[in-house]
């Protein structure tokens, strides 16, 4: 099985590897001692890059960080397109 590579989410310096392929996983980050969300680096780095480039095809900026990540991580483990999202728009009454 591969391994694959988490970075904490607090400090973003710390990576660990493990033999399983999760979106994330939460402990105690040895580096900056937060108990904090290790992040599937592919996903991360597919946040990054949407952040840095926001995508034409989805309204990224409306998306709150944790909606980003979702999209992140169905793009990246579970093999989404960008064509799979919708953006849906609440009127505030």
């Amino acid at each position: 099985m591969p391994s694959t590579t988490y970075r904490c989410s607090s400090c973003l310096d710390h990576t660990l590897t493990r033999e399983y392929n999760v979106s994330h996983f939460s402990i105690r980050c040895p580096n900056c001692g937060e108990f904090a969300r290790f992040v599937h680096a592919g996903v991360l780095e597919q946040y990054e890059e949407f952040e840095a480039s926001p995508p034409e095809e989805l309204d990224w900026e409306r998306l709150d960080r944790m909606e980003k990540f979702v999209v992140a991580e169905k793009l990246v483990r579970q093999g989404n397109t960008l064509e799979d999202f919708e953006v849906e728009v609440h009127d505030e009454e």
